[in-house]
């Protein structure tokens, strides 16, 4: 067999050499005759045989210059001489390279004159006086003018908004965007402007008795189009699609990929046409096929496989360079350039039976109907690891030949029966000298290289001209790889004009705006060139195939089958229903109806009633909208003008009943300043007439004797009128005397003024629309008095600032009203009763008295008991409080205190108690104590239930209670004496040891509840305080553990605390106040000197017991690190720690509350405390550390806190504590984890350490940080791949290492041990082992963000939520 050498300088058998294409030359042209020109890219692809003359004979017809006029030269060597414009040398010859390698070339004028421009005869290809041949070769070239080219950034789609083209002028109607739906606008109206589809669309019918139409997308497909072709609206909305894809209006805000939801429509439809007409329209139109084959370079042994396609993916700038292609045709000649397999990536020859140097590439074989060009501007830039988008700048012809790009061998060689189109199942292989003789008749291919349907055994290719293909829908991106916008230009193939569908904007365009589309800059195309480029480009091209024969028009509604029909005038009619709708929407009111319902108390409606009904009419309407129909006669209720607002009656409208509404409203408004009120009487009552200028006034009958303020009586007034006239007015309607009254204005909040001025007109006063008054007509005293220093001032000012809050007390409060009994005999009238019934019962004053006396001796017989204690600094006073006040197991020596707290219990509880149980109620305090035992382990139950919190039994440092170091009495809030609770417990603490952070500046965000003598910072005045017990009604909470607390807000928490102290049971030291939000959300209130202004009416509270904070004081939430557990955090107690407190000293003061609580006997050599960021362990605290100058704390802070095996080894913060697991491949295992102590960060020291406690040789050990949270848990079939093992470093506190603290996880191997061979059952179940693992503990990072939701079109109407789902 004879050989010649290829290009590749690779022997081939000659008959391959012969049967292969001629290669071709890529030209690229750069104009740079004028700078409007300079950007622009001319692209040819020619034979090598093409000669200089017919070369400059293209690129005149491409450019739409006169041939003659213009110059070419070397784009890289400018300076050589140009192009010989008579030679007939061919390209080859004269230095071009073939095989897809770029020449460029530049375009400059000829001596010194500017290129003359073609006239539109000449510029045509039909008039060019070019032969067929040539058609062949190029493009036609796209209309010029002086104008053309790019002339900068095209960043906005709106060409001439400025004037919008309204539907009669386009002939187009727009769609609505519901939201972020512009990609879908732009594929309907695409495939709306396909004449095709459109009226396979229309010639496929509905049975409506298959199928539910809501849910069928061929039906809602064809109303839509129906619609854009018949509307006479601006534009139409799309919910109806949408809605037969399965979407709910959550979708209308995901924004998609305009290609892939052409994919996902398209298969859709397929799937519900199926059985149809038009079950393989989609492929006849769009569905091309290419071969992908690899060819032995040795012996010319072909494998391929034939695949089909819907859409060609055109790169935009291949990986890793820096240039992008700058046109189709150039991307186009990329994606069908083979590539070479050689060295490593040699291809195994089945003939050979060897690994060969091979070709591997793409071969088109047929190109659909309608061709869809996507261009991928949409990357990944792996230096950032984020999307990109490539604005580059890539041109596309309005006409495309293809016939370049059709393989010559494939033409002649018609495929053999095995190998037909699709997937990997169909692959073949042949031999190139088999392949003419291998065919059959039966194998009929379309367009491309589709054959004439003569039936005739030889075949007849269609001539390449009629591989010439029209743009006509151009899909258009703005934006970022983020998000941005679509819009599509279309040209309508009925007159040729191009208009941009911009959702609902149609307009005309022109081929300029066109090619603004391509994109780039007005720099040169380097790199970073697309990221100063506009943001707008084209990312779909749409072409469909010139072939007179087979070119459609749109069908014209005379046309149009029956079924559209019908369905044109169901349409139509169903406009015109939505048109009288409307207008009788403009012409109907809707306002605002109040009516005060006898039964259902206040209403509220909307009245929508006609313009031209009366008001009598419209008052019926009112009427049987508030369902006033046997309650009230009709007669007996009206419509007034209502200001809700301001609660105004502004006029009532007598004699007007036949008025038309739309007068008596002031016509049909979208909104109106005032609202109605269906008003109704007795029926002997009279309507009172309402006159405009009137105002309304609420007025509020003060009684001084009672202290109560009656519900308000409501008359009018006339601004102009006196205070001496309205103080008669206000007799008439109360019955009080005129000359004692006195007149109190509420013009806002907390302002109140007393009209005492007689001439002085109300306006004058600052009455307005509605106004509120209090009066009061008594002889007493009071009158002489200042107003401000006045009962009924002071009256008024409690009313206007008391809030009703409702208290939830502590379960196992001492307090608990549940449990109270009384003891004695209670005498004397309560002032407030509180539950309305009468009895004998001792005041709030009387109750806190006896309350307080109790507490005090509680008090010194705590201090008797320390005083008697051998070491008082080491003794907890407060959890001796929580003893004696709790515990029912103390020692004999301590009864006498547990009667002083159930007898203290006893006076607090007659609050609640009836005088008819009063008399039979046991007085012995041991028996009543002996009701409320219980076992300790319901003490120390579990944190998350318990009301009791552990830091109630907090160490000596916080161990003061309500305490004064003075003799001196201190007033508090509620007026009280309170010398009973002034001991000198805190002077006695500080005998046995000084307690620094007594004195620590405030800081902690906490205030104390005493100054730094102890006296009580609680306002001296009283503020008003009353409780009582609630009632069902009151609230959800349990009505025996709930007070409801009318309190003036001015108080400070400290005061209220205090004023609770009765009820709790114990001193406002010892309970914690905590604040309810929605969902039953709980905030401790700490600031102690803060107001209760931030509460409002029936706020909840919930009071716990536990020591509250003082100044420089954090509560701390204490975990237990368990580093080899399954749960490594386990929450253990709560406790306080203080500014100034020593690491070693919170130790100490934390075990023994561990101990009790949490049955933890630890030794505090053993112990450590660190620093606790979520789950990951951090600094390790060292002994001598001090809170707040060595570590910083805040409120609500969380420790760790650790059980040592040995003595703590960390001594220095110099040390770093580094916690290492090893890794066996060998048994795919996982070690325990182990702590590392290092003197330094050295990576050498860590190995050293690890290769002496592992056994392992230095040489062979290797180690890799972990990734995530503590325990940097992870995959035993991924850590031995997936982790960065033995890093380049010397130290570990630099990249990629990063440890610079504590707490760092750090895995290490023996290099030498191989990984455990598993079969894939073995890694199967193990990997089902891991993920269940993984998935318990909950510890796997995922590092990728969040995921974009797919795009899917449902077939049965909508997503089927997976019962597995939470």
């Amino acid at each position: 067999m004879e050989m010649v050498p290829s290009e590749e300088n690779q022997f081939v058998p000659k008959e391959i050499q012969n049967a292969a294409e001629e290669p071709r030359v890529l030209c690229i042209i750069q104009d740079i005759t004028s700078a409007k020109t300079v950007n622009e890219r001319l692209t040819l692809n020619l034979p090598a045989s093409t000669t200089l003359s017919r070369l400059y004979e293209d690129v005149a017809h491409k450019a739409g210059y006169v041939n003659g006029t213009f110059d070419l030269a070397w784009g890289n060597t400018p300076d050589m001489a140009p192009l010989d414009h008579n030679s007939e040398m061919s390209l080859s010859d004269s230095g071009f390279e073939p095989g897809g390698k770029r020449n460029f070339l530049q375009l400059t004028d000829k001596d010194g004159e500017q290129p003359q421009i073609a006239s539109d005869e000449s510029g045509t290809a039909d008039s060019s006086g070019l032969d067929d041949s040539s058609q062949e070769r190029f493009i036609g070239p796209l209309p010029r003018d002086s104008t053309a080219g790019c002339s900068g950034d095209y960043s906005s789609p709106s060409y001439s908004y400025s004037s919008i083209l309204n539907k009669s002028e386009t002939g187009y109607v727009g769609l609505v965007n519901q939201a972020m739906t512009c990609y879908l606008n732009s594929l309907l109206q695409t495939l709306f402007m396909t004449p095709e589809f459109r009226n396979a669309l229309y010639n496929w019918e509905f049975e409506e008795s298959e199928e539910d139409p809501v849910t069928s997308i061929p039906y809602q497909l064809q109303r839509l189009f129906v619609l854009l072709q018949t509307s006479k609206k601006r534009a139409i909305e799309t919910t109806d699609v949408t809605r037969s894809f399965g979407w709910d209006s959550s979708e209308a805000w995901q924004q998609h990929d305009i290609q892939e939801l052409c994919r996902v429509m398209f298969d859709a439809l397929e799937q519900k046409w199926k059985q149809t007409e038009q079950a393989d329209l989609i492929n006849q139109l769009y569905q091309g096929k290419l071969k992908d084959y690899v060819r032995c370079l040795e012996c010319g042994y072909e494998s391929w496989r034939i695949d089909t396609y819907l859409d060609i993916p055109l790169v935009i700038r291949p990986f890793g360079a820096s240039q992008a292609y700058g046109s189709v045709e150039e991307a186009l000649q990329a994606f069908i350039q083979p590539e070479t397999l050689d060295g490593p990536n040699q291809y195994f020859c089945e003939r050979c039976k060897k690994k060969c140097d091979a070709r591997k590439g793409l071969r088109f074989l047929h190109f659909p109907y309608l061709l869809t060009l996507q261009l991928k501007r949409f990357d990944f830039d792996y230096t950032t690891m984020h999307r990109i988008k490539l604005n580059d700048r890539m041109t596309f012809p309005e006409e495309l030949d293809m016939s370049p790009f059709i393989d010559v061998e494939d033409e002649k060689s018609p495929q053999t029966e095995s190998c037909t189109d699709s997937g990997a199942e169909n692959e073949g292989s042949c031999h190139s000298d088999q392949m003419s003789n291998d065919f059959s008749t039966d194998d009929c291919v379309d367009e491309g290289i589709c054959l004439d349907s003569t039936g005739s055994t030889e075949r007849v290719l269609k001539p390449k001209s009629l591989l010439t293909f029209e743009l006509f829908s151009v899909m258009v991106h703005s934006g970022s790889a983020a998000g941005g916008h679509y819009y599509a230009c279309i040209k309508s193939f009925s007159d040729g004009q191009w208009y941009s569908f911009n959702d609902q904007h149609v307009s005309k365009i022109t081929q300029d705006d066109i090619r603004k589309t391509y994109g780039g800059s007005s720099g040169s195309r380097g790199y970073y060139s697309s990221a100063f480029a506009s943001s707008t480009n084209a990312y779909m091209l749409i072409y469909r195939l010139k072939d007179p024969s087979r070119n459609a028009k749109y069908l014209a509604v005379e046309d149009f089958p029956e079924h559209i029909k019908s369905l044109v005038q169901k349409e139509k009619e169903s406009e015109e229903q939505e048109k009288r709708q409307r207008e009788i929407e403009r012409n109907t009111c809707k306002i605002k109806l109040f009516c005060m319902h006898p039964v259902k108390m206040m209403m509220e409606s909307k009245l929508e009633v006609h313009k031209d009904k009366t008001l009598r009419e419209a008052t019926e309407m009112a009427y049987k909208l508030m369902e006033l129909e046997g309650v009230v006669p009709l007669d007996c209720c009206r419509l007034v003008k209502y200001d809700e607002f301001h609660e105004y009656l502004e006029r009532s409208y007598e004699g007007e009943e036949d008025t038309l509404m739309g007068l008596l409203l002031g016509g049909v408004k979208s909104s109106y300043m005032f609202d109605l009120l269906l008003e109704t009487r007795r029926q002997d009552q009279v309507f009172q007439p309402y006159k405009p200028g009137e105002v309304m006034v609420k007025v509020h009958v003060v009684d001084l004797k009672s202290e109560t303020i009656a519900s308000p009586i409501s008359v009018r007034a006339y601004l102009n009128q006196t205070i001496t006239e309205f103080k008669q007015l206000i007799a008439q309607a109360t019955g009080l005397s005129a000359e004692t009254m006195r007149v109190v204005l509420e013009r806002c909040y907390n302002d109140l003024r007393l009209l005492y001025v007689p001439n002085k007109t109300l306006k004058a006063e600052g009455f307005f629309r509605s106004n509120k008054v209090f009066v009061e007509s008594s002889e007493s005293a009071d009158h002489q008095v200042a107003f401000t220093d006045s009962v009924l001032w002071k009256l008024l000012d409690r009313h206007g600032n008391t809030i009703r809050l409702l208290v939830l007390l502590p379960e196992q409060s001492p307090g608990t009203l549940a449990n109270r009994t009384l003891c004695q005999k209670v005498g004397g009238d309560s002032d407030v009763p509180f539950d309305g019934s009468k009895g004998n019962r001792k005041s709030v004053e009387a109750i806190l008295e006896e309350s307080t006396e109790k507490l005090k001796n509680l008090s010194l017989q705590q201090q008797q008991q320390q005083g008697s204690s051998t070491s008082d600094s080491q003794k907890s006073s407060d959890a001796s409080d929580f003893e004696h006040i709790e515990s029912p197991t103390q020692e004999a020596d301590s009864n006498s205190s547990l009667c002083v707290a159930a007898d203290n219990r006893e006076l607090e509880n007659r609050i609640r108690t009836t005088a008819g149980s009063s008399g039979g109620a046991s007085s012995d305090p041991e028996n009543h104590f002996a009701c409320e035992e219980r076992s300790d382990s319901e003490v120390n139950n579990d944190r998350s239930t318990s009301s009791v919190d552990s830091d109630i039994l907090s160490s000596s440092h916080s161990s003061d209670t309500l305490c004064n170091a003075d003799s001196g009495p201190i007033q508090l809030a509620n007026g009280l004496d309170s010398h009973s609770i002034t001991s000198s417990r805190r002077s006695k603490a500080h005998e046995g040891k000084k307690e620094t952070w007594d004195t620590a500046e405030e800081d902690s965000g906490t205030d104390s509840e005493y100054d730094d003598n102890g006296k009580s910072k609680a306002e001296a005045q009283y503020l008003y305080f009353r409780a009582e017990p609630c009632s069902q009604d009151d609230s959800s909470w349990d009505a025996q553990k709930c007070l409801v607390v009318h309190v003036d807000k001015r108080i400070t928490l400290a005061a209220f605390k205090q004023n609770l102290e009765p009820y709790v049971g114990v001193t406002s030291t010892q309970f914690k106040v905590f604040r309810v939000y929605a969902n039953n959300q709980e905030f401790e209130s700490v600031r102690l000197t803060e107001t209760l202004s931030s509460f409002s009416d029936d706020n909840k509270i919930t009071i716990r017991l536990g020591r509250a904070l003082k100044r420089g004081e954090y509560r701390v939430k204490v975990y237990q690190l368990l580093v080899n557990e399954p749960e490594p955090c386990k929450f253990l107690v709560d406790t306080v720690f203080a500014k100034g407190m020593t690491v070693r000293q919170s130790k100490e003061e934390l075990l023994p509350q561990l101990k009790e609580q949490c049955k933890l006997d630890l030794s505090i050599d053993r112990v450590r405390l660190r620093k606790k960021t979520w789950k990951n362990p951090g600094t390790v605290f060292l002994d001598y550390h001090v809170y707040e100058e060595d570590i910083s704390i805040s409120s609500n802070w969380e420790v760790f806190l650790e059980v040592l095996n040995e003595p703590e080894k960390m001594k220095s913060m110099s040390q770093l504590a580094v916690l290492t697991r090893r890794w066996s491949p060998a048994t795919m295992k996982l070690g325990p984890f182990q702590e590392v102590i290092l003197e330094s960060s050295s990576v050498e020291e860590l190995k050293e350490k690890l290769s002496e406690m592992s056994g392992i040789p230095l040489e062979n050990l290797e180690f890799a940080k972990g990734r995530g949270t503590f325990p940097c848990d992870i995959s035993v079939l991924e850590i031995h791949q997936d982790l960065d093992w033995n890093p380049k470093v010397s130290t570990l506190n630099v990249w990629p290492l990063y440890i610079c603290d504590d707490g760092a996880v750090v895995f290490y191997r023996d290099s030498t041990e191989d990984p455990m061979e598993l079969s894939e059952d073995e890694r199967n179940e193990l990997m089902k082992k891991e993920s269940s693992r993984l998935l318990k503990t909950g510890h796997r990072v995922s590092y990728s963000p969040r995921k974009e939701k797919a795009l899917k079109i449902y077939l049965d109407g909508g997503p089927a939520k997976d019962p597995g789902q939470d």
